[in-house]
């Protein structure tokens, strides 16, 4: 049996934030729409060097993708940049809903998802650290759509591009105390 490749962690940060940027830099100089095309592109570019390397796509990045794509593409057949608008809030609201729905059964979702980027945790942490992200995605939806009701569609790419970002690094690494407290010890 062959091993899979694995991509760098370089790699993966340009695979998961070039999209967001090649959008951000596209609506700069070209508006909304363009910059619609073109983060569909890229996010097409991403998924498919992940897959030709790695032979897998990674869940959150698939599911992203999928609603770029279906977003996107109302927003460029219908001419209207509301569906790209939205498309933050849907997509975090389906991740709340589906960590909530795994915990509603017991069943703490955030590990098989992620928990391979992390080190061996106690069952009770997983719980916390999926009801913590599911209320931190139920957030970002709000926020969302708090900023694109309220600003202008620059602004609102720009906070897409470079506020979501800080705001999820700093929770992720609120976190840290949980994980080091919840660490199963190797002997």
């Amino acid at each position: 049996m062959s091993r899979r490749a694995k991509i760098g962690p370089l790699l993966r940060l340009g695979l998961d934030l070039g999209p967001l940027l090649v959008f951000f830099l596209v609506n700069a100089r070209a508006g909304i729409f363009a910059g619609t095309a073109a983060f569909m592109a890229a996010m097409t570019a991403a998924l498919a060097i992940a897959w030709t390397i790695e032979r897998r796509l990674p869940t959150i990045a698939l599911v992203t993708g999928i609603f770029v794509l279906i977003f996107g593409g109302l927003t460029l057949a219908l001419e209207d940049d509301l569906f790209i608008k939205m498309k933050p809030t849907v997509v975090n609201g389906l991740f709340a809903a589906i960590l909530f729905g795994g915990l509603a059964f017991g069943r703490p979702l955030l590990k098989p998802l992620l928990g391979h980027a992390f080190p061996p945790l106690r069952e009770e942490a997983w719980f916390i650290l999926t009801r913590r992200w599911a209320v931190y995605f139920v957030f970002l939806a709000l926020v969302n759509e708090a900023v694109w009701r309220t600003q202008t569609t620059d602004a609102w790419v720009a906070f897409k591009t470079f506020g979501v970002l800080p705001l999820t690094l700093v929770f992720a690494f609120a976190n840290i105390p949980l994980i080091k407290r919840y660490l199963i010890e190797r002997s």
